[in-house]
């Protein structure tokens, strides 16, 4: 490793952020936050057969363009629950668009390995992760969102430290 990705290394390691989780791993049903009620709600059940394949929920005091905090996907052998506050690092963002009845916005979905991961402690940035993985979120996200009539065009991914400045930029 050079001088400079140890630089890079280190910055991205010990850049760690909260986030919020609202679908646990593993689950069929998707919960979301209610910001009036202050409490996480029962929005739907999944198609049949779909499972989250990790922990999904939200980076605090955010905004996407769908006007919703920022998502995120917390990739760790471990598993929060809805509400459980994560500590985490950005390791990457997978940038899409949604088109649902002839409106497309901008709905990115950010990816982070969990701090007290042992299983991926040493992951920094999505080049570490196997592709598979990458592309099996990439799938789940795809077939979630085509049972509910949407579609999603993937677009190049970010690696951590463009993740981070982009995520600065909807503070």
């Amino acid at each position: 490793m050079s001088f400079v990705d140890y630089r890079v290394y280190v910055l991205i390691k010990f850049a760690a952020m909260d986030i919020i989780v609202e679908t646990p791993k593993g689950s069929a049903q998707k919960y979301s936050y209610d910001k009036d009620l202050k409490l996480f709600r029962f929005q739907k059940v999944l198609a049949a057969g779909l499972v989250f394949p990790f922990d999904f929920g939200f980076i605090p005091g955010t905004r996407g363009e769908d006007g919703d905090p920022l998502d995120v996907m917390v990739i760790s052998e471990y598993q929060g629950w809805p509400g459980c506050v994560m500590d985490v690092r950005i390791i990457g963002c997978l940038p899409a668009t949604e088109t649902y009845a002839r409106k497309t916005i901008r709905n990115d979905r950010y990816i982070a390995i969990l701090e007290q991961s042992a299983a991926y402690d040493r992951v920094v940035t999505l080049e570490d992760l196997p592709s598979t993985l990458i592309d099996s979120i990439r799938l789940f996200f795809s077939t979630y969102l085509q049972a509910e009539g949407k579609t999603i065009r993937w677009e190049t991914e970010l690696n951590a430290l463009k993740a981070m400045e982009q995520i600065k930029t909807s503070l």
